[in-house]
């Protein structure tokens, strides 16, 4: 299949998935459809592994393991918890920030000298993704709730957690191949989940399942879950690491389109500001939004 096209679908179903979670999320605890999300996903993807066999070596398998912690311990949890607090659009814009927050890692712990251009680009798009994190506290006055701020600081962590899943993976995909890489991962995340799930089932059941609960689970477990996992990394083990994440850049598309009838959001002035600040920094910073992926439908895999 084509890396590109792969690319696309994957961040077609997670551009959707903030607003079918939100909605999931009235019905269902959090850490128990994350873990039905992830434990059955796993068992769907295990049908398709032929050969169980995984030769890595112990920096390897550190790289496999925290990748999956962070990229579904950590990345799933908070952006769980910033759903049931923020809008689901706003996730969709922070998530999309991914390049910035990797651009100023680099600097910090990589030590990497910051060239003036993209230092500048990288330096308007943060301010696209602060203004829309505290629009809530700058501009919705008394009508502001608590809840919002910390929705979306919990969509920046969960953004950091995916951005750390893509740079340590990277070269574990490569060499056993995206279907092993997201089977371990699942089941990785899911015992994460499981002491959590286990508390919340002391004060909520199974019996209280609803259309919300139902979607949630059908969508994590067939769609967001095995289908755009694997795509994701079967794109990420055939192009360059830091291409990945210009595909982010269609999530925020699908989830307003989807959001508005399904969850009554909207995007409001600060919302389409942020946005344009966002990828018009991205832009400044590369010469070009990198290149769009319609554009590359062609490449050869």
């Amino acid at each position: 299949m084509n890396p590109i096209l792969a690319l696309i679908i994957a961040n077609i179903i997670w551009g959707a998935a903030p607003p079918i979670f939100k909605f999931a999320l009235q019905n269902i605890p959090p850490f128990t459809l994350a873990f039905i999300r992830f434990y059955f996903a796993g068992l769907l993807i295990l049908l398709f592994v032929k050969n169980l066999k995984v030769d890595l070596r112990k920096v390897e398998w550190l790289e496999l393991l925290l990748g999956a912690i962070f990229g579904i311990s950590v990345n799933i949890t908070f952006f769980f918890w910033g759903l049931q607090r923020g809008e689901s659009i706003n996730s969709a814009v922070i998530i999309s920030s991914g390049p910035v927050f990797l651009y100023f890692l680099s600097i910090i712990f990589l030590r990497e000298k910051p060239q003036l251009k993209v230092l500048s680009g990288m330096l308007v798009a943060l301010l696209g993704v602060l203004l829309i994190i505290f629009a809530p506290v700058i501009f919705n006055g008394q009508t502001f709730s608590p809840g919002e701020l910390q929705g979306n600081l919990f969509f920046v962590i969960a953004t950091l957690g995916a951005v750390l899943h893509s740079l340590l993976q990277k070269n574990v995909i490569e060499k056993i191949g995206p279907l092993k890489v997201s089977l371990i991962s699942f089941f990785v995340g899911a015992v994460t989940f499981l002491p959590f799930m286990l508390g919340e089932l002391k004060s909520w059941s199974f019996n209280e399942l609803s259309l919300n609960g139902w979607t949630g689970i059908i969508f994590g477990v067939f769609f967001s879950s095995a289908l755009a996992y694997y795509l994701y990394s079967y794109g990420l083990g055939k192009i360059k690491a830091q291409e990945v994440g210009i595909f982010v850049y269609v999530d925020p598309i699908v989830a307003v389109a989807i959001a508005a009838p399904l969850l009554h959001e909207y995007p409001d002035l600060y919302f389409f500001l942020g946005s344009i600040l966002v990828f018009g920094g991205i832009y400044i910073a590369e010469g070009r939004l990198h290149w769009h992926p319609i554009d590359k439908l062609k490449v050869k895999n």
